[in-house]
C-alpha cells in the first residue's frame, strides 16, 4: 500500500513532491507500530527508521512502508470538512423570507428559531450563524409590522366609533 493518495500514474506526480517533517514521523509511527505487533525486526525497524527520517520525497516514504499491512497514507492530510449548516437556522430564514406570503403565520416561527438556532450554533460550533441572524431579522421586522397594522386598525376602530357617535349638525 502507497504512503500517499492514489497509485499508478496518478501517484506517479505525486511521489516526486517532497516529504515535509510531519510526514516523515508519520512514516516512522507506522514502521514503529508494525515492529511492536511482531511484524519487524529490531534491524529491520532502525534500517526503515532511518529511511524515513532522510526521506526526501513521498515516493521515498513510500518504499519505507509500502509492505506493512493496514498502511495508512503517510500524505498531507485530508482537510476537515466545513461544519454543517444548523436546521433550525435555515428554518428560521425559509420562516423569515415566507412572511411574504403567510406574514402572521410565519412571523413568530421566524424569531423563536432564530434565537433557538444562535443558541445552538454557540454551543455546538455549526455553520448557519448568518441565516439566523437573517431569519431573526426578518422576523422582527414582521412582528414590527403586525404591531403596526394593530395599532392602525385600532385606530381606524376609534376614528370609525368616534365619526358614528357624534350626531351631525
Amino acid at each position: 500500500m502507497t504512503v500517499g493518495p492514489g497509485y499508478g500514474a496518478a501517484a506517479a506526480g505525486r511521489g516526486q513532491m517532497r516529504a515535509s517533517t510531519e510526514d516523515r514521523d508519520r512514516a516512522v509511527e507506522m514502521v514503529t507500530k508494525a515492529y511492536t505487533e511482531g511484524r519487524l525486526t529490531k534491524d529491520e525497524h532502525d534500517m526503515r527508521v532511518e529511511r524515513a527520517m532522510t526521506a526526501a520525497t513521498y515516493a521515498d516514504l513510500d518504499h519505507v512502508v509500502v509492505d506493512l499491512p493496514g498502511a495508512s497514507p503517510v500524505g498531507p492530510p485530508l482537510p476537515a470538512l466545513p461544519p454543517k449548516n444548523n436546521a433550525l437556522a435555515i428554518a428560521s430564514l425559509v420562516c423569515g423570507v415566507a412572511q411574504v406570503m403567510l406574514w402572521p403565520l410565519a412571523t413568530i416561527p421566524a424569531v423563536v428559531l432564530g434565537h433557538v438556532a444562535r443558541h445552538q450554533i454557540r454551543r455546538t460550533g455549526e455553520a448557519g450563524s448568518g441565516l439566523a441572524l437573517a431569519g431573526l431579522i426578518l422576523g422582527w421586522i414582521g412582528v414590527g409590522f403586525l404591531v403596526l397594522a394593530v395599532v392602525g386598525i385600532a385606530a381606524l376602530v376609534a376614528v370609525a366609533s368616534h365619526s358614528s357617535g357624534t350626531p351631525a349638525g
